[in-house]
């Protein structure tokens, strides 16, 4: 019998089959282009890494060659760059990449007014986004879940063959589990299909994080479909069940989540990074009018270890300069603390009220599996100002003394690379998923346990 209901599935009318057969080549065409989509955006990543590795490398000593008798003037104008990693996976949930970039150039003044630089991008593309494969699954999946399930009993009933059906079936609520079981089958071969195009077409190795990716990806789908199954436990008319389905879409997928920002980012006010940009110039520029004793006495402060470097004459007192840049830093932490904490509560009030809404906690943990959301940019800014921390403490001393610059090996400063190694819990990646599953399939199957034979 199932090989006559999957038979009936894919040929059933002379319109509806061919619908169903449209539905699943344009799903897989969309899903084939996404990855192409992604792997577009992939290439750009690499080649702007590239780009900015030779720049480096050819940089710096030219650099090094105008500006060979005052390391203060050179460290000027130095750029030193820290990439953010992207992994193949991110190709297919491309998250907030195109927003934030993933190579930051920065040079040792002020941190503040360099760190939330990005590149420039056209506004309408963004306002688009990417059809990447995370907007294939999230959003279009559950539309032809919901095609092939609306009717998946009223329209037996419709057509007065129900009843046929009940009578040739021993176990009736294992038949309608069978119907569904069948469709399940179709709809997760095509996502199979997809991801498993992606691996050879993006390099994405076979490890665990490909397996959550996966296992995300399997738990939405089984999530629409118990949806579906307690739906069409409540015995409506086809249209009713479209128009309610249909209606549930909309809810998960665009009311909630709008309302989820509209109250995060009421409840979480950002102060903007112009202004902490804004407080960490201002903080710098009075320093031209402030004693320059003042000044290093404050700068000796934060760094003790200088104050002991000996005074060198230099054509410029870089001491003093580099001083005041790092007030400007100084003097705006507290605004940049409150930028990062605000960022970060927002992060966690996402991730919790997602734990209630699977639609948005696919949306969220796939960007975390691919490294492409928001912890992961947070991650990132964190290394980078550890980064330029870094480069101060190496510069700074160079400067002081005025070192030889060319007894440096300037070709010898590589591109730093950020990997995000935050730990990742199946149970959180998964956990949701079971419990509204759970939810949805066992109120289908306590409502068709009741009315199984008044249908």
């Amino acid at each position: 019998m199932i090989r006559l209901a999957f038979i009936q599935f894919i040929r059933s009318g002379r319109y509806a089959g061919a619908g169903i057969r449209i539905g699943l080549f344009f799903l897989l065409a969309i899903g084939v282009i996404s990855l192409f989509v992604g792997k577009q955006f992939a290439q750009q990543q690499q080649q702007g890494i590239t780009d900015v590795v030779q720049f480096q490398q050819t940089d710096f000593p030219r650099q090094a060659a105008l500006h060979h008798d005052d390391m203060g003037l050179l460290l000027y104008y130095l750029k030193f760059s820290v990439i953010n990693q992207t992994r193949p996976l991110t190709a297919l949930a491309i998250g907030q990449r195109d927003v934030n970039p993933s190579v930051q150039s920065v040079t040792i003044r002020g941190l503040e007014g360099q760190k939330y630089d990005a590149d420039l991008t056209n506004p309408a593309n963004l306002l688009l986004g990417n059809v990447d494969f995370s907007f294939v699954l999230v959003y279009l999946f559950p539309l032809l879940i919901i095609a092939f399930t609306y009717s998946i009993i009223s329209d037996e009933k419709e057509n007065g063959t129900w009843s046929i059906v009940a009578v040739q079936s021993r176990h009736l609520l294992g038949f309608i589990g069978q119907l569904f079981l069948l469709r399940l089958a179709v709809v997760m071969a095509v996502m199979l299909l997809i991801v498993a195009l992606a691996i050879p077409v993006l390099g994405i190795p076979l490890d665990g994080v490909l397996g959550l990716f996966l296992g995300t990806s399997v738990g939405y789908i089984l999530f629409w479909f118990s949806v579906c199954f307690w739906v069409a436990s409540l015995q409506r008319a086809s249209s009713t069940n479209a128009i309610l389905l249909l209606g549930i879409w909309l809810v998960l997928l665009i009311v909630l989540p709008a309302g989820v920002n509209n109250y995060i980012t009421a409840r979480y006010p950002v102060p903007e990074a112009q202004a902490t940009t804004l407080a960490q110039r201002k903080g710098y520029h009075e320093k031209w009018d402030t004693d320059k004793t003042a000044t290093l006495e404050k700068f000796y402060a934060h760094y003790p270890q200088f104050r002991q470097v000996p005074v060198v004459d230099m054509p410029t007192d870089w001491r003093w300069y580099y001083a005041m840049q790092q007030l400007g830093d100084d003097e705006s932490a507290g605004q940049a603390g409150e930028l990062r904490q605000k960022l970060e509560q927002r992060e966690r009030a996402s991730r919790s009220i997602a734990q209630f809404m699977p639609t948005l906690h696919t949306q969220l943990q796939l960007g975390e599996l691919a490294r492409s959301g928001l912890g992961n940019q947070l991650r990132f800014m964190d290394y980078t100002s550890q980064f330029h921390e870094k480069m101060r403490l190496y510069s700074y001393p160079k400067i002081f003394t005025n070192a030889p610059v060319l007894a440096e090996k300037w070709t010898d400063f590589k591109v730093d690379t950020f990997t995000d190694e935050a730990p990742i819990h199946p149970l959180s990646v998964l956990g949701t998923f079971v419990l509204f599953i759970a939810l949805f399939a066992g109120l289908g199957w306590f409502r068709f346990r009741q009315t199984i034979y008044h249908l």
